[in-house]
């Protein structure tokens, strides 16, 4: 099992340069410490000081320098746009007011699928449109962990 021992984020490592990947849904990449297992078939040791949302394109910085990058794992979700900014900004409000995580997107919102939350986009005239696609929610208001990752990060 190889240790991880650091996180670099989306866009600050050079892409192509992974050694492996893996592929997580979103509750999977909120992790302090877990065992990974690569595409290769490697294991990896993520052990933070305190839980972290990965994100999608997120490398996991062995000890040896090697990178293996996170790979997002597509989920069934909704992808929620309206006629307006305005419309849009009410209806980020009502599904706010519900809890569910949300992930804002250019000027679309997208959350995981659920009946009961589209049937209630649906009386707020949203639109919706049905996506398969890897889920990056904005954390909480309260999260410490937050995602600039830094080199602190897992040492």
């Amino acid at each position: 099992m190889k240790p991880i021992a650091s996180i670099a984020s989306a866009g600050a490592w050079p892409a192509g340069t992974e050694i492996d990947f893996v592929e997580l849904d979103a509750e999977d990449r909120h992790r302090r410490r877990v065992v990974l297992v690569g595409e290769q078939g490697a294991t990896y040791l993520l052990n933070l000081a305190r839980p972290m949302q990965l994100r999608d394109g997120d490398a996991l910085v062995l000890e040896d320098g090697a990178i293996v990058r996170v790979a997002g794992k597509p989920e069934r979700l909704i992808e929620i746009s309206a006629s307006s900014p305005h419309e849009l900004a009410r209806i980020a409000w009502h599904i706010g007011n519900r809890h569910t995580d949300v992930q804002v997107i250019g000027g679309k919102l997208r959350i995981r699928r659920d009946h009961v939350l589209e049937d209630m986009l649906r009386g707020l005239n949203a639109f919706l449109e049905p996506v398969d696609a890897p889920f990056d929610p904005e954390p909480g208001a309260y999260d410490t962990s937050g995602h600039g990752h830094g080199d602190a990060h897992g040492r």
